[in-house]
């Protein structure tokens, strides 16, 4: 699977996770993206979005570890893997019809979001 997780740039940058090379992912309250969080996988593939005033995916990271043992607060450990050659622009997320029904467009509040693997590919330029 994977997946985009969205942080403020102030708050924890790609910067940061590049710094610190792997980080515990928490402080996810809502249920949506709490149940993307408990379905989360060792090795599944991440986008890093930077919110606010950027609004545009950064990076790439790998989920490290997953302790489902809380449902309500899953631990979910991940490892910085690069930067995005170039960052990717919501303008031009949502500009893609890969993304016409994605949570990332439909659902803009929601920090961790499900993508399939054409979209992940698109957004690495893989």
């Amino acid at each position: 699977m994977h997946y985009l997780l969205k942080s403020e740039p102030d708050q924890y940058s790609i910067a940061d996770l590049e710094r610190e090379r792997e980080t515990l992912w928490d402080g996810v309250s809502n249920p949506v993206a709490v149940r993307h969080l408990s379905e989360m996988k060792p090795h599944d593939k991440l986008i890093y979005y930077h919110t606010g005033n950027e609004r545009q995916a950064v990076g790439t990271a790998v989920v490290s570890s997953v302790d489902n043992g809380n449902p309500k607060s899953p631990r979910v450990h991940i490892r910085f893997a690069g930067r995005l050659n170039e960052p990717v622009s919501l303008a031009e997320i949502k500009a893609n019809k890969l993304f016409a029904d994605s949570p990332l467009i439909r659902q803009g509040r929601l920090s961790v979001v499900p993508l399939t693997t054409e979209q992940y590919d698109w957004l690495t330029k893989a």
